[in-house]
């Protein structure tokens, strides 16, 4: 699975370095931090005062029964009370801001970089996967940077300042509180890298049960036609069962790592009790001191827990850390030259005066190249001049490879090695967007985004009036989809199109294609999964679409690949075959073999 590939080792332990990748998206919020920090110290210093309250009160007013002086220490602890309800209210607003921008700016960067990656990463990466990162693992980290740093910094203050104080009043005392510390030291370092790998298994599982759930919602209409409801439910069952064991052995190492630090925290209360109360007998220290002692062995307890199950946090978010910061690092195969994006601008900050106008005449030069993930050559030392409003026809079965070329040639790969030319230039010496901007692609598989007919012929191209819109949709005959729709282009067509057919979803795709009136034009399969009606409106179009443009055309229909100018021929990921048509029939080599069955495979669907 993609997921476990890309997943970190489980085995890692905790690692600073993984976290100082963080440092850009806490910077902005440095001084909003430094604030709850001292905030923190201060409500530390005032819960640490507040046993002192209590140990006033009992040695000058409980033990003498006398109220002199009570109505100015009331104010003061009244003062000190108040001061620290202001505190965590202000603390509330501003932490509250600081999970949200680190959440909201992890999922712009993690979203940013997903309209950077190139097509090899889609390919090899699930849908649930990605989700869990820009979504889940975001949040958490988010509430991690927001409250749980500012939570550490309270709990070491308290601590530390209670020490101190108790050290003032008695070090005999102090000391066996102390004796605590050395302990919950080595009880952590013991469960830390166990918590760690077991949450990192937490975390993996769960990107493969949210891709089932994309699956499951997507694939439903697939799911209830192949009738196997039973068996998604029982394989989705299986998932759960095995995130239910994965989550049930993180919390038990939880629940014995906490019940221990809690354990030891109430040994060094019941020693203070033994030890101070034999002490407070003999007249060895006061009751106020006893009390002050017991105070502080009680509360001492809720930092250390925050202290523990904190930890404990740092180590299980540590994941999540490496998983968003892994995509957002994520490096690009394909990107832009420094020198390229000074003069044409990058993705979104495109620099379109310094655009040369494309003409489209288009040469593969020596070119060699192996997919990212593979090991083999596809093509070797391969070159083919594609001048300026040709029709490039490529044909093979189903799998043999004949994506590779178009893919090349729109740059959503770029070859190992040699060049690929556009008006006489390597593409690489221009922009991704240069090329991408003037190149009109219709997949076999047309995808619609939510919205209305006219919004998605439009998406491309925001600045499109109405009537270039009704006027793109009328050259490609989508003006007869509009015309069956109760609201017409205004029509709403659903999540992905649904309340549309996929004959309609493609006729809108090709006007989407056609209304920036691009000078390449691609059509993978286009017409392979439509009816009969719809191909025809498309056929009677795509000829005068075409004209004047340079075309790349998968195609699997003979009308499409009779009047190419250029036919390859694919086989197992190579060229094997090229010319026009009337050459390779009188070759009557792999190409004449596959037209023919092509034909055969045409008459009996026109008698069907």
């Amino acid at each position: 699975m993609s997921e476990r590939r890309n997943d970190p080792d489980v085995s890692k332990g905790f690692h600073l370095g993984t976290w100082r990748k963080l440092l850009p998206y806490v910077f902005p919020y440095r001084y909003k931090l430094l604030v709850t920090i001292c905030l923190m110290i201060v409500t530390a210093v005032i819960d640490v005062a507040l046993p002192r309250f209590q140990s006033y009160a009992v040695d000058h007013f409980v033990v003498p029964q006398s109220i002199d002086g009570l109505q100015p220490f009331l104010l003061v602890y009244l003062a000190a009370i108040a001061a620290s309800a202001c505190i965590t209210i202000l603390l509330t607003r501003i932490s509250m801001k600081v999970e949200l921008g680190v959440n909201r700016d992890m999922k712009r960067a993690s979203f940013l970089r997903l309209q950077r990656l190139d097509l090899s990463y889609y390919n090899t990466t699930a849908t649930g996967y990605i989700l869990a990162r820009v979504m889940s693992d975001t949040e958490r980290i988010g509430v991690l940077i927001g409250w749980s740093i500012q939570d550490f910094f309270w709990s070491l203050a308290y601590i530390l300042f209670a020490f101190v104080s108790m050290f003032m009043v008695n070090v005999r005392l102090t000391l066996i509180v102390l004796a605590i510390v050395p302990p919950i030291a080595l009880v952590t370092g013991f469960f830390q890298k166990r918590i760690l790998a077991a949450n990192r298994e937490v975390r993996a599982i769960n990107s493969q049960i949210t891709g089932a759930y994309n699956e499951g919602i997507t694939g439903a209409k697939t799911s209830k036609t192949l009738v196997i409801e039973d068996r998604v439910s029982d394989d989705f069952a299986d998932l759960t069962g095995t995130m239910y064991r994965a989550q049930f052995r993180a919390a038990r190492l939880n629940g014995l790592f906490v019940p221990i630090v809690t354990g030891l925290s109430s040994l060094a209360v019941a020693l203070v009790l033994v030890r101070g109360g034999l002490m407070a007998m003999e007249n060895a220290i006061e009751f106020g001191t006893l009390s002050l002692f017991i105070s502080y062995s009680l509360a001492i307890l809720e930092p250390i827990r925050m202290m523990a199950r904190l930890f404990n946090e740092l180590i299980a978010a540590q994941v999540n850390v490496e998983r968003v910061t892994g995509l957002i690092d994520h490096p690009l195969l394909i990107q832009d030259s420094p020198a390229v994006i000074e003069k044409y601008g990058d993705l979104f900050s495109p620099k379109r005066e310094n655009w040369e106008p494309i003409k489209g005449h288009i040469e593969f030069k020596n070119v060699w190249f192996k997919y990212p993930d593979g090991e083999e050559n596809v093509l070797e030392d391969f070159s083919l001049d594609v001048p300026a409003g040709t029709n490039v026809a490529i044909v093979g079965e189903t799998g043999a490879g004949k994506s590779t070329l178009v893919n090349l040639a729109c740059r959503f790969f770029e070859p190992t090695k040699g060049q690929i030319l556009i008006d006489g230039v390597d593409y690489r010496e221009r922009s991704q967007l240069w090329l991408h901007s003037s190149i009109g692609y219709v997949l076999q598989s047309p995808h619609l985004f939510s919205g209305t007919v006219r919004d998605n012929i439009r998406y491309g191209n925001p600045g499109a009036t109405d009537a270039d819109v009704e006027r793109a949709a009328k050259l490609v005959s989508a003006d007869v989809v509009a015309a069956k729709l109760e609201h017409g282009y205004d029509t709403d067509v659903g999540e992905g199109g649904d309340r549309l057919s996929t004959g309609e979803k493609q006729l809108i795709s090709f006007a989407r294609a056609i209304l920036p009136d691009p000078p390449i034009f691609v059509l993978d399969e286009a017409t392979s999964s439509i009816d009969t009606e719809t191909e025809l409106l498309i056929q009677r179009a795509i000829w005068h679409i075409l004209e004047g443009r340079t075309s790349f055309i998968i195609a699997h229909r003979l009308s499409t690949i009779r009047t190419a100018d250029i036919i390859l021929m694919v086989e197992d990921g190579k060229i094997v075959e090229r010319g026009t048509h009337a050459e390779l029939m009188e070759q009557n080599g792999r190409y004449a073999h596959l037209y023919h069955e092509m034909e055969i495979k045409e008459q009996e669907e026109r008698t069907e």
